[in-house]
């Protein structure tokens, strides 16, 4: 009898045992859970081109704010709200991330009760009414142009033990969650989604470069010129002015100085005030308000008394073979990270002396400078137009030659003067923020690039 008690005692304590890990694990979905198996999550949008905007969230556990990233399609063009409409120049990448989550499909049901949430990582980012700030996953929202909805799924942690990209799904309002193949490129970075190449210049075709050492006196805005270096490319080397006997331009250094002009990418953007922009714009000089003016000055820009545009950081300009003169000035410091540098949202500061990263402002417009391309001589006679070329005289074929030329000079002129207004309409816009490394490498002086043999 005292072994049949035992033995009842053990089986007890095995089936509360078994109970127990029942209730802990998450919840086994049912038989009718696998109805859906293998169907798309979102079975009425088979069209990646109806996506007309897309809005991403991530939660940080670590701050417990939630950061919220959209692009949508404005006027003409894709553009970014939440960076001050900056335009996403990647218009593919919506496109991409459209016909991602339109292939997504349900591989297996994982959980139906939402208790598992937080372990699988697919809690709303936006549900304020769950306490906890863990286990919150990626929501990615995608409409079309009359606001209607097309995909809308939280995106979760990793499923372990699993060959390829596999992640906790779920669909917000639902309980539940699915493991399934995932490897879209949500990206909600600032940077996926604008052109990378800034200044679209090619390393080959820049022919001068010239770095303008000064400072300025804030109160009496009087400019401390202390060197200005000119750098000419040369065949083979380039040269500087002002070099003595034994210098050199430092061949390395100078290449980095290109690939950094070449790579210089932006960090941020800000929006300059309507009417400064639309001066710069229009490229006819700059006229500005008492609020243009403070703007300009809080970032680190300011007018001489002869009415000179300077920054506080020196420039740089650069010119290239197709005539093309790019002024980088550089500005204030920007302390921050994320959205506070990539937008100025929240506490960004400006010009202080700390904080969590370290970024600089900087203020860009372009020219064209003609005197590269000087007008050739005009044909003096155009009766050859009309002529057949066997009929030619020798004065018919010098003039044809000269017609060539002036032509080649005149579309070599206004290629030039075109993209110098294409890209001063997209500079005018903006006040740019680059990261403190890319600064470093274009913000040299002389004894950086200069040596003595």
């Amino acid at each position: 009898m005292e072994e049949t008690r035992k033995t009842l005692v053990f089986v007890g304590v095995a089936a509360l045992v078994t109970v127990a890990a029942y209730l802990a694990a998450p919840a086994d979905p049912t038989l009718e859970a696998f109805s859906d198996r293998g169907e798309v999550f979102f079975p009425e949008f088979t069209d990646p081109n109806e996506a007309a905007s897309l809005e991403v969230i991530d939660f940080d556990e670590v701050t417990g704010g939630v950061a919220a990233f959209n692009v949508v399609f404005k006027g003409t063009r894709w553009r970014i709200p939440s960076h001050h409409n900056y335009p996403a120049d990647d218009r593919d990448r919506l496109a991409r991330t459209a016909a991602g989550l339109i292939e997504v499909r349900k591989d297996d049901v994982v959980a139906e009760v939402a208790a598992d949430h937080e372990a699988l990582g697919v809690v709303d980012p936006l549900d304020e009414a769950v306490a906890s700030l863990a286990g919150r996953g990626k929501r990615v929202t995608i409409k079309d142009g009359n606001d209607n909805l097309l995909a809308d799924l939280i995106i979760g942690k990793s499923v372990p033990g699993r060959e390829g990209t596999y992640r906790y799904l779920r669909v917000p309002g639902q309980k539940r969650t699915y493991a399934a193949r995932f490897d879209v490129d949500v990206s909600s970075r600032f940077g996926d989604w604008i052109e990378k190449d800034l200044l679209e210049v090619d390393q080959d075709r820049i022919e001068q470069v010239v770095l303008k050492d000064y400072s300025i006196d804030e109160r009496t805005r009087v400019l401390n010129q202390r060197d200005t270096i000119i750098l000419t490319r040369g065949d083979p080397d380039w040269t500087a002015n002002r070099m003595r006997s034994g210098d050199k331009v430092d061949g390395v250094k100078m290449e980095d100085l290109l690939k950094a002009l070449d790579e210089l990418t932006i960090v941020g953007v800000r929006p300059k005030p309507a009417g400064l922009s639309r001066s710069l714009e229009d490229n006819e000089g700059i006229s500005i308000t008492r609020g243009d003016l403070a703007s300009l000055q809080e970032k680190g820009y300011f007018f001489t008394r002869d009415g000179q545009l300077v920054s506080n950081e020196g420039e740089t300009q650069v010119r290239t073979a197709d005539g093309v003169v790019y002024t980088l000035r550089f500005g204030e410091i920007v302390y921050g990270a994320g959205d506070a540098v990539t937008a100025g949202s929240g506490d960004a500061g400006v010009g202080g002396s700390d904080g969590p990263g370290e970024n600089r402002y900087l203020f860009i417009t372009t020219g064209f400078d003609a005197g590269m391309f000087p007008e050739p001589p005009r044909p003096g006679d155009l009766a050859f137009q009309t002529r057949a070329d066997s009929l030619w005289t020798d004065a018919d074929r010098t003039n044809a030659d000269l017609q060539d030329k002036h032509e080649a000079w005149r579309n070599n002129v206004d290629t030039g003067r075109r993209t110098s207004a294409d890209l001063n309409a997209r500079f005018a816009q903006w006040y740019y923020v680059i990261s403190a490394d890319s600064f470093d490498r274009i913000h040299l002086r002389r004894g950086d690039l200069v040596t003595t043999e």
